[in-house]
């Protein structure tokens, strides 16, 4: 069976190298960012552990998060946490914005920038 043009670009090696790539460098930051908070940093690494874990650094509580599976709450419930994450860390209105729609971007300003946890 032949695979189609679609299956070959998702399983070509740049692509596959460049979500890696990004993947880790996503990872690194979360890391950074959970430390900055006083969190440990390998639970960056626990699929929705970390998600517990940035909700508990952005809204003061990590069962936030399950909110997040009922339709259209998710949306409000994700809104706060960017702008918990973002007064947490000192940042505006418009790094809230960065956070909601260019998320993994300003990730990784967050954790890799100069920015202090303020715990609020």
């Amino acid at each position: 069976m032949k695979r189609g043009i679609v299956m070959d670009f998702y399983f070509d090696s740049p692509y596959i190298s460049g979500l890696f790539i990004i993947t880790v460098l996503l990872i690194i930051a979360w890391w950074r960012i959970f430390e900055k908070a006083g969190e440990a940093g390998w639970k960056a690494l626990i699929p929705l552990y970390n998600t517990y874990i940035l909700y508990k650094i952005s809204m003061g509580s990590g069962w936030y998060f399950i909110l997040l599976m009922i339709p259209f709450v998710n949306i409000a419930v994700y809104i706060l946490m960017c702008m918990g994450l973002a007064r947490s860390f000192g940042k505006g209105i418009g790094f809230t914005l960065g956070l909601i729609f260019l998320s993994n971007i300003f990730m990784l300003i967050l954790g890799y920038g100069s920015s202090e946890y303020l715990n609020s």
